[in-house]
C-alpha cells in the first residue's frame, strides 16, 4: 500500500530496525544518528550489512562467544525446530534449513553467542532515541539519518519516522539505493533535508551482474527526484568495488551523468570487507571473497574527481571528522 502525501498517510507505527548509530559524520551534514532499516531489494556482492537484506529478524551465531554444548544446553532445550547440534570443539552448529528463526534461542543464551539481528520498534520508541543526542545536532547541524537496506523497503515506517523528526524540528537526510517506488520516493524527498543518493554504476548490464537489479530505475528515480525538488541537497555516493568500477573511466561516467544538475555533490566510499563476519555469523559466505581495493586505484579516482569535476567535490571525511570532534568538545 502507498503512503500518502505530506501530512496525509496514516501513521504506521512500527517497523524492523536492525541498528541505531550514534556519532556518525559520514552520513549527511553534521554529527548524525543513524537508524538502518531492515530490507533491501537489491543483492550487492560487497555489501556490508548481509543482516540488512532481509526485512525480518535473523539469528546469528558467534562462535567466539559460545560456552559449547559441553557447559551449557540452554539453546538446545528451547529449540522447537531440532536445529542446533553440537558441533566442533562442542559448539553449536544451526542447520539453517531448518531453523523457523523463532529466535527463542536468542533469549536462553546466556553470553548472547546468539543474538537477533534486527527488532520491531514504533516510531515513537527511534524518535527517543535520536533525541537523546539533540544537543550535538543543534551545535554541528546534524540530525537524524535513515538508513539500511534501503529504508523504502519499508515506505510507510520511514516516511512516518521523517515526518515526526520534521515534526519535532529534527533535521533529517535519507540514503536510498533509488529502486523504490517513485511515489514512495517523492513523499519521502518532502520531508527530508539532505537526500544521500546511491548511483553504483552506469552501465545497467554490469549493475545487474553485481547487485541482482538494472539501473534504469535507479537513474529514472534521480532524475524525476531532481525535477521535482530542484532545491534539496543530494549528494551521490558511489562505494568503489574492486572488478566492479574501480576504474577511472567507471567513476568518470558516474560524474558526467552528474555534473549538469542542480544542488548535487558527489562522494566516493572506499572499498572494504569490515561487514565479512557478519555473513560468517549469518551462515553466509562472503560474495567478494578476499578481494582487495587497490590504494592506488582510489587516489586516482579522487584525483579525478578534484582536477576534472571539482564543484561536485563534497566535504572530505577529515573535514566531517574534524567537525565531530569540535561539536564534542564543547559539550564537556
Amino acid at each position: 500500500m502507498a503512503a500518502g502525501g505530506p501530512g496525509g498517510n496514516k501513521m504506521k507505527n512500527s517497523g524492523a530496525v536492525f541498528n541505531i548509530q550514534k556519532y556518525s559524520v559520514h552520513d549527511g551534514p553534521g554529527i548524525r544518528t543513524v537508524v538502518f532499516l531492515k530490507g533491501c531489494p537489491l543483492r550487492c556482492r560487497w555489501c556490508s550489512n548481509p543482516e540488512s537484506q532481509k526485512p525480518q529478524p535473523q539469528l546469528a551465531y558467534n562462535p567466539n562467544k559460545c560456552l559449547t554444548l559441553d557447559h551449557c544446553v540452554r539453546c538446545l532445550e528451547v529449540c522447537t525446530a531440532g536445529s542446533i547440534h553440537k558441533g566442533k570443539d562442542g559448539r553449536v552448529e544451526i542447520d539453517r534449513e531448518t531453523c523457523t528463526e523463532c529466535l527463542l534461542c536468542t533469549k536462553a543464551c546466556p553470553p548472547l553467542a546468539l543474538n537477533p539481528y534486527g527488532e520491531t520498534m514504533t516510531v515513537d520508541q527511534v524518535i527517543q532515541k535520536v533525541e537523546e543526542d539533540s544537543a550535538f545536532y543543534s551545535r554541528s547541524g546534524g540530525g537524524m539519518t535513515l538508513g539500511g537496506g534501503e529504508p523504502l523497503h519499508q515506505p510507510e515506517f520511514a516516511i512516518d519516522l521523517l515526518k515526526e523528526a520534521r515534526r519535532r524540528r529534527i533535521n533529517t537526510a535519507m540514503e536510498t539505493c533509488g529502486f523504490c517506488r517513485w511515489e514512495d520516493l517523492q513523499t519521502a524527498a518532502g520531508y527530508l533535508h539532505t537526500l544521500l543518493y546511491d548511483i553504483k554504476s552506469m552501465d545497467a548490464e554490469k549493475h545487474k551482474a553485481f547487485t541482482g537489479v538494472s539501473n534504469e530505475l535507479i537513474l529514472d528515480n534521480l532524475n524525476r527526484v531532481r525535477e521535482a525538488l530542484p532545491k534539496l541537497p543530494i549528494l551521490i555516493r558511489t562505494p568503489i568495488v574492486p572488478g566492479f568500477n574501480d576504474s577511472v573511466e567507471d567513476v568518470r561516467t558516474i560524474l558526467q551523468h552528474i555534473q549538469g544538475l542542480p544542488n548535487v555533490r558527489f562522494e566516493a566510499l572506499d572499498y572494504h570487507r569490515m561487514g565479512k563476519p557478519k555473513y560468517e555469523y549469518l551462515g553466509l559466505e562472503f560474495p567478494m571473497g578476499d578481494q582487495m581495493l587497490e590504494a592506488e586505484r582510489i587516489k586516482l579516482i579522487r584525483a579525478l574527481i578534484r582536477s576534472e569535476f571539482p564543484h561536485l567535490c563534497s566535504p572530505s571525511s577529515a573535514e566531517k571528522e574534524e567537525s565531530r570532534k569540535s561539536a564534542a568538545g564543547r559539550q564537556t
